[in-house]
């Protein structure tokens, strides 16, 4: 079936990574989704496991303050460990670079509609794994 919608588990690849996080031992999940993202930002070209790494990010995101809980009947069935600070950075960078990935994700969809739905989406996940800095000042100034 390939894709049916812009969710980040709404197509069979992200589908079947979701099949293999409940086939796995929960000690096994945190290096599924690690490795994973790992792939992504590592890869040079075309990005294979791009639609995984989404899922992946989701599902770091689903952890984080404003995060929305994965709650599709394509996601995990299984509950996923408590992932660490440093898969937020990674799975960050992961969105980055299927987002600017031209011969990938970006462009698959044919309602223009749609692909700007899919970049909402992964925006707000970005926007949710790196919340914007503290607004403290770096030094008092004295009147």
């Amino acid at each position: 079936m390939g894709t049916w919608a812009t969710g980040a588990f709404d197509n069979d690849s992200a589908a079947d990574f979701a099949h293999a996080l409940d086939n796995a031992q929960p000690e096994e999940r945190e290096a599924l989704v690690r490795g994973v993202l790992t792939r992504t930002v590592e890869a040079s070209g075309c990005l294979t496991e791009a639609e995984e790494a989404v899922a992946a990010a989701a599902l770091i995101a689903a952890q984080c303050p404003g995060g929305e809980p994965v709650d599709t009947p394509y996601g995990p069935e299984t509950p996923m460990p408590n992932f660490p600070l440093d898969l937020r950075t990674l799975a960050d960078e992961a969105l980055a670079r299927v987002v600017s990935d031209e011969c990938g994700l970006a462009s698959n969809w044919i309602d223009p509609r749609d692909g700007r739905q899919w970049r909402t989406t992964l925006n707000r996940l970005r926007g949710v794994l790196l919340p914007p800095p503290p607004t403290i000042p770096l030094f008092a100034v004295e009147p």
